[in-house]
C-alpha cells in the first residue's frame, strides 16, 4: 500500500511540509509516481515511526539523520556498535521521560484526593435519588 503526502502526514499528525522537508534532506524515503508526486510505503512508515519516537525523546533531527545514514550503510560491527550507542541514549532518555511523566501524574492524583477530601459532602451525590429534585 502507498499513501500520497497528505495521507502520510495525516498519519503521524505532521505537516505535509515536515513530510516533504524530511524526504528532501535524504531522511524519509520516498517513491514517486508519473507526476513526480511523492508516494510512501510500509518501509516510509516504519522509519517515520522511528523518526517520531526519536524526536520526542528530544533526539535533533541531525542526530536521527546521522542514524538514518548509519542504517543505510553495509552492516559492520562498527555500524552496528554506533547504531547501538545512538539508540541506546534515547532509550535512556525515554525512560527519563517516562518517569517525569510518572512523576507528574502521581503528583496529579494527590492533589485530586486532596481536593476529593475537601469536597466530600459539599457536592450532592447525583448518582442517589434522595438528592434529586422534582
Amino acid at each position: 500500500m502507498t499513501y500520497t503526502v497528505k495521507e502520510f502526514a495525516e498519519m503521524f499528525h505532521a505537516t505535509e511540509h515536515t513530510v516533504r522537508y524530511y524526504t528532501d534532506i535524504g531522511l524519509l524515503p520516498c517513491q514517486r509516481d508519473g507526476g513526480n508526486h511523492r508516494l510512501f510505503d510500509e518501509s516510509a512508515v516504519n522509519w517515520m515511526r522511528g523518526i517520531t519516537y526519536l524526536k520526542s525523546c528530544g533526539m535533533p533531527i541531525k542526530e536521527i539523520k546521522r542514524y538514518f545514514d548509519l542504517c543505510q550503510m553495509e552492516e559492520s560491527e562498527e555500524n552496528l556498535l554506533a547504531r547501538y550507542k545512538i539508540i541506546a541514549r534515547q532509550r535512556e532518555a525515554a525512560h527519563q521521560k517516562a518517569a517525569e511523566a510518572k512523576a507528574t501524574a502521581d503528583y496529579m492524583d494527590h492533589k485530586c484526593r486532596h481536593y476529593e477530601e475537601i469536597l466530600a459532602g459539599r457536592i450532592p451525590d447525583d448518582t442517589n435519588p434522595a438528592n434529586w429534585s422534582d
